[in-house]
């Protein structure tokens, strides 16, 4: 059985460009379907929804669309990450499993029970899952036949004061955290981001408290052509925490976004 309607919406940008915004946890719907296998009651889901969801950076992402010069194309997750986390590996490679948050969570950001241990992630997978990650890599495949590069950029979110979920929560925890992978992130496009959220929000981390880069398994660390980075911008920075309303500093990051897509565009 398949959705009704796919659980992520493709937004085209222009002919040439090779960027991919990938929004996977901007979302907060859940089918019912999905909320029934939850075990939160109706206020505590909300509280958690608050606490995991990387709240208005889809906004953010189609704000730097806009902004651009070469508009970007947009991969965005219309369902939140409580159904199933696109980027988690779906097995045992996935270190997010330790905690109970591996493509199904089991467990929520302060390691209560979300869905009971003994739950078949399987039925999620392939329902959700598997569909995106498809379709992800298609859009990648896309870019590289049309451009002959494709360059794709995660947008998140994270809290101000590191969650109970956390592995490596210790560390620093900047304005903006920049993500990278060692054979997908070349020098040129952290030197763009760098730059151009470093003239918005002055310090700049890298990989802490969260690190790497998504790419679809069928490119990665097989094709170059492929470059990612991921950009976590620290929640206080441009909203009130938990899920609350987006202020003025999201036009801002939107601007630099903005800026880091066009330096990589051309």
């Amino acid at each position: 059985m398949t959705p009704a309607a796919p659980s992520y919406a493709f937004l085209p940008g222009a002919a040439d460009s090779p960027v991919i915004l990938h929004v996977p946890h901007s979302a907060r719907e859940i089918p019912a379907g999905v909320r029934a296998g939850i075990v939160l009651d109706d206020g505590a889901l909300e509280r958690e929804l608050d606490h995991i969801t990387d709240s208005h950076t889809a906004e953010l992402a189609e704000a730097a669309a806009r902004l651009a010069g070469v508009t970007p194309w947009r991969f965005v997750n219309r369902l939140s990450r409580l159904v199933v986390d696109p980027e988690r590996f779906p097995d045992e490679r996935e270190e997010m499993r330790a905690v109970g948050m591996g493509a199904v969570y089991t467990r929520t950001t302060h390691r209560e029970v979300l869905r009971p241990r003994e739950t078949d992630p399987e039925p999620l997978v392939a329902r959700y899952f598997r569909p995106y990650a498809q379709a992800m890599t298609d859009a990648v495949a896309e870019r590289l036949a049309a451009v002959g590069r494709a360059v794709v950029v995660d947008v998140h979110s994270y809290p101000t004061e590191p969650l109970p979920y956390e592995l490596h929560g210790e560390g620093p925890r900047p304005p903006v955290c920049l993500g990278t992978d060692a054979f997908h992130t070349p020098p040129e496009l952290l030197g763009a981001a760098r730059k151009a959220f470093g003239e918005a929000v002055g310090e700049i981390g890298l990989d802490s408290p969260f690190a790497g880069a998504y790419v679809p398994l069928e490119h990665y660390g097989k094709e170059p052509r492929v470059s990612a980075l991921m950009v976590e911008i620290r929640r206080d920075t441009y909203m009130t925490e938990p899920g609350g309303p987006a202020g003025p500093g999201l036009t801002r990051l939107a601007s630099a976004l903005a800026a880091l897509v066009d330096a990589v565009s051309g």
